[in-house]
């Protein structure tokens, strides 16, 4: 039985890796969330809600008893990136899952790469920060920094490593949700590891949505 902790689990990401997970024998999931409104648990029998902070170290703790993997699918704050290593390592709790943005490293080239630091280039620093603490401790992380997020209803990615070019401008959130999913399942899959994440073939100046 895998016990996975997931913060930020009403956003969109993580919304589709509770489908993904939904009902798994094996799988027991802690839904960690500010507003329980936001959120149903009705006909998923392995998962709870528990509603609380991130910044509040007290309800952060509680929740980490007794897990085996956290995804974090947060803003990237360094406050709440900093607790959340402090809880893990407090809780002796290793493999963290975190998901981060394009441009932190500024490994987008070309025209999307000059668009991308106009359009979100001022809140890109906490995001860089972020990464680096994790780098920096001693955990068994996936950092996933995904391309510019649609909602399309497919699954269709590629990864890409630190140091390496980012390709393409957008990717599924359905697709970053079932990379997470593999590494759930698979623990050991892209340990220490910092990927970008895209939709292959979407090579362009900009996402076309925008």
């Amino acid at each position: 039985m895998k016990n996975i902790l997931i913060l930020g689990a009403s956003g969109q990401i993580a919304q589709w890796v509770v489908k993904f997970l939904a009902n798994k024998n094996d799988i027991k999931l802690t839904l960690f969330v500010r507003d329980q409104n936001k959120i149903s648990v009705k006909n998923i029998h392995n998962a709870q809600i528990i509603v609380g902070n991130v910044l509040n170290m007290d309800q952060l703790n509680g929740a980490m008893k007794g897990k085996d993997i956290v995804y974090a699918n947060l803003a990237g704050e360094m406050e709440q990136t900093q607790n959340i290593i402090q809880a893990m390592n407090k809780s002796e709790v290793k493999r963290l899952i975190s998901i981060n943005s394009l441009g932190i490293y500024n490994e987008i080239s070309g025209k999307f790469g000059e668009w991308n630091e106009r359009e979100i280039g001022q809140y890109l620093p906490p995001y860089r920060q972020s990464a680096d603490l994790i780098e920096a401790s001693d955990l068994d992380y996936t950092i996933l920094r995904a391309a510019w997020l649609m909602d399309e209803n497919e699954v269709d990615f590629e990864t890409t490593e630190k140091g390496e070019a980012f390709q393409g401008t957008v990717v599924s959130r359905k697709s970053v949700a079932q990379l997470v999913t593999e590494i759930i399942d698979h623990p050991t899959f892209h340990s220490r590891k910092n990927l970008g994440v895209n939709k292959p073939h979407t090579d362009a100046d900009k996402p076309y949505f925008m």
